[in-house]
């Protein structure tokens, strides 16, 4: 027996797997990049967050159930498109750090839907290189 948590795991990560196609596509939204765990290859996963000096802030709706989030538990470095350019930098998973109050501090309709549909909010902190 699924658990509601599976089942909306599955229907909103099918959603977004539609939509990401065109997302990634639009010059102005933000974008992760990390390397496949098990292909090698570069992965672009659209993110809603916020620069804050050096360290780009997210908040993963699902946690390490996210395939990006299992991408960077292998290898951490990752690219972070901003404003139409690419910053490489070394993303962090913050499990101590309280997600529900880190998406306040986040863009306004990105965390809404964060809050929306996540069910294991973990907070990520990207330390971006010069």
């Amino acid at each position: 027996m699924r658990s509601k948590k599976d089942v909306q795991h599955r229907v909103v990560t099918t959603v977004q797997r539609r939509l990401n196609r065109v997302v990634r596509r639009l010059p102005g939204h933000q974008l992760i990049e990390t390397t496949g765990r098990v292909s090698g290859q570069p992965r672009t996963t659209p993110i809603g967050g916020r620069r804050v000096g050096d360290q780009f802030w997210l908040v993963s709706e699902f946690g390490e159930r996210s395939q990006y989030v299992r991408n960077i538990m292998v290898d951490n470095r990752v690219r972070v498109r901003l404003r139409g350019r690419w910053h490489n930098g070394t993303a962090h998973l913050v499990r101590e750090d309280d997600p529900r109050a880190r998406l306040r501090a986040l863009p306004r309709y990105n965390s809404a839907a964060v809050r929306a549909v996540g069910t294991d909010l973990l907070t990520i902190r990207v330390d971006l290189e010069h």
